[in-house]
């Protein structure tokens, strides 16, 4: 069997998107600069890097025309303020103005989402590096001029690197997608070994839902809203979108093998079959992940893991326990879905072989559109937003006083040459949530420390040149490769990148400059972090409710869904249960992340009945796995209710039902499914105990919603 070993994770990590995008940024970046200093002509090098970077910051993980489009509207904004910026920085009050303008205005694009608001950011960074005045022989129409044509470079690198291998972006995401529902199957392992607490486990088990739910969202947005991939002829789009619809129904059916561990354990806890369980779901995990490691690695998957003969094997551990007159019926649920498991994973194997992909290739889809979130540019969003009931609204504001506190500060105290590094740092750490804004504030202080004090040393100790320009490409190489995986080590290795590029600039540049940088981010990081308690702060809790409601309604209407779709008139088609499922998946990552904010605000500002809201979290996810299940069962069976069955779905119905009203504190009709008329054939056994099951859980979520 091959098992990845620990150089090949670093192997790996050299073929994502996350290399690929340091490898471009560091050669956009350090290019122009590079260039221009041969010809004595730095200054200019400097400016059109500069342009490339505030660039490079609208460049996100997505779709081409995204971020094309994205990339368009940065360089234009980025001109304006940089023009704006250098005419009246030597104005301090109208400085002042603009800060308190500007920083409004651009942190409303947070409304627009998460790309809107990297462009607003990028906006920001010009408009902080012209704040002060620094010495130069440009005007200020060559220096903006310089920095959009640095940013068109840069632009015009992207453009190439995505065109030139159009499917490699695509493969590297949905590889590491791939990679991710493989752990979150490793983690389901876990509920067999009976010395780590269940607990534990499904905490871990939410918060993983949280990348599998960003990953495939990313995922889905490249591959459905991308022309070229979804009506691509060849075979290589549809590959790639085969295999995510695929992974995806494999996630389900992951989530699908969830029981009551705590009763299992006890009943099987004299046998050896739990880590056999164990076992073959590790090594089931470590196909799906060699899947994605060959998509990555663009290299055709070989079976490697997992064979018949050892869920055979399984089968036969159980046929003894059976006749030792032990009851294993759970058991052998739990094996048939990880048999449906293995036979989605040879399926997937399937489509890389050219012969078999072509049979099973499906026709272009016309409902990818809507597995995809859109974003509303409209005017309308913003004037919304425009109160102080808005999180976006009130986040504008913060940004915009604090900045301007900070620039206040730098201009007053003698903090030294660079002082316009204090609203750098407020305006990096600075975040809606004050969870984000606590982690920001350490990972900065603590990664800016290190860093500096790295980067004086190298500058003392390292006098040749030619050793301290490879450490500096070394060091962009990694900030930029890990700025939007580990912000940490980003920061780390940003810092001395950053002093030893000002050591070239300047001949006078020293150990100095580090305790100057690091006293900067200190007065920084300090007025951010008690901004975010002081000035207009939004908690949490105070929103807790929304998602709470938002995860009820989803789940209700996957219940929904599935009971449609088993309706003998046929009442829901499986592009309606998909896009419910989806919603559950997303409603679930939500709620997991908001908790885990919630748990890094101060206690004070925290939910009182913590404990209950990370029961609900947690019988939320018990009963998405629940539903899962029964979905997988009734495809396997093609089953039908009968009345009693159909009972005890209204009664989950309408738990939840109640559980909606009490946190909305409204009363209202509920849409309900019609019972199944004339509706005959009936598993009793299986269906029945999975519906009770959801019954009981669904009762759970509405006495712990009513302690909430």
């Amino acid at each position: 069997m091959l098992l990845q070993k620990p150089l090949d994770n670093f192997r790996n990590f050299l073929y994502t998107q996350y290399f690929s995008d340091g490898i471009k940024i560091t050669i956009g970046v350090l290019l122009p600069s590079l260039i221009f200093a041969q010809f004595n002509l730095l200054e200019i090098g400097i400016n059109l890097s500069l342009g490339a970077v505030c660039c490079s910051i609208a460049d996100t993980p997505g779709p081409w025309l995204h971020r094309r489009n994205a990339m368009l509207i940065t360089n234009f904004l980025v001109f304006l303020v940089a023009l704006v910026t250098s005419i009246i920085n030597q104005n301090p009050v109208l400085v002042g103005i603009e800060i308190l303008v500007f920083c409004f205005i651009f942190s409303m694009f947070y409304v627009y989402g998460a790309r809107a608001s990297s462009v607003g950011t990028a906006a920001l960074l010009i408009m902080v590096l012209n704040v002060a005045n620094h010495e130069t022989t440009l005007n200020s129409y060559e220096h903006a001029g310089l920095v959009l044509t640095g940013g068109i470079w840069y632009f015009l690198l992207s453009a190439l690197f995505s065109f030139v291998r159009p499917f490699r972006y695509a493969r590297q995401t949905l590889g590491e997608c791939v990679q991710e529902v493989a752990g979150y199957m490793r983690l389901r392992a876990d509920f067999y070994n009976d010395k780590i607490p269940v607990e534990d486990i499904f905490k871990t088990l939410v918060d993983k839902q949280v990348l599998v739910h960003e990953i495939q969202d990313n995922v889905r947005e490249i591959l459905f809203k991308t022309r070229k991939l979804v009506n691509e002829s060849t075979s290589d789009g549809r590959l790639l979108i085969m295999i995510f619809v695929d992974i995806v129904d494999l996630f389900e059916q992951t989530m699908a093998t969830h029981h009551d561990y705590e009763i299992i354990r006890k009943r099987y806890k004299n046998h050896d079959i739990l880590p056999a369980y164990a076992l073959l779901i590790h090594k089931l995990a470590s196909e799906i992940e060699y899947i994605g490691f060959c998509l990555i690695h663009q290299v055709k998957p070989r079976k490697h893991a997992v064979k018949i003969e050892d869920l055979d094997k399984l089968k036969k551990q159980l046929d003894e326990l059976e006749k030792a007159g032990i009851s294993v019926l759970v058991l052998k649920k739990i094996l048939v879905n990880l048999r449906h498991i293995f036979s989605k994973t040879n399926t997937i194997f399937g489509y890389f072989d050219k012969e078999s992909f072509i049979k099973q290739a499906k026709s272009g889809s016309t409902d990818h559109d809507k597995f995809v979130s859109h974003q509303s540019f409209d005017f309308k969003l913003l004037r919304n937003n425009l109160n102080l009931k808005s999180g976006n609204f009130r986040y504008a504001l913060r940004v915009s006083l604090v900045v301007f506190t900070g620039y206040l500060v730098g201009f007053l105290l003698p903090v030294g040459h660079h002082s316009y590094w204090i609203i750098l740092t407020i305006l990096v750490i600075l975040k809606p949530g004050f969870s984000t804004t606590k982690q920001r504030n350490f990972e900065r202080v603590i990664g800016t420390i290190i860093g500096g004090i790295t980067g004086a040393l190298i500058i003392y100790f390292i006098k040749d040149e030619t050793a301290r320009f490879v450490l500096m490409v070394v060091f962009m190489l990694i900030t930029y490769s890990l700025q939007r995986v580990n912000y940490f080590i980003s920061v780390l290795f940003m810092t001395p990148f950053i002093l030893i590029l000002f050591s070239f600039i300047s001949s006078t540049i020293n150990e100095s400059l580090a305790v100057e940088r690091i006293i900067d981010t200190l007065i920084g990081s300090g007025i951010a972090f008690l901004s975010s308690y002081l000035v207009l702060p939004s908690w949490e809790s105070y929103q807790f409710k929304n998602y709470m409601l938002d995860m009820l309604k989803a789940n209700q209407k996957y219940l929904d869904a599935i009971f449609r779709r088993f309706n003998p008139q046929n009442q829901i088609n499986i592009t309606e249960y998909k896009l419910a499922r989806k919603e559950v998946y997303v409603n679930t990552a939500n709620l997991a992340a908001a908790f885990q904010r919630m748990l890094n605000e101060p206690k004070t500002k925290q939910h009182k009945a913590v404990l209950d809201v990370h029961k609900f979290v947690v019988l939320n996810h018990i009963l998405s796995s629940y539903l899962a299940n029964l979905s997988t069962s009734l495809q396997d069976s093609q089953m039908m209710f009968n009345a009693d069955q159909q009972k005890l779905f209204r009664k989950s119905q309408y738990y939840l039902k109640l559980a909606i009203e009490w946190l909305s504190e409204t009363t209202h009709e509920q849409e309900f499914v019609h019972v199944f008329e004339g509706v005959t054939e009936t598993n009793e056994d299986l269906a029945t105990e999975q519906l009770e099951l959801i019954v009981k859980v669904s009762a759970d979520i509405l006495k712990i919603t009513e302690k909430i």
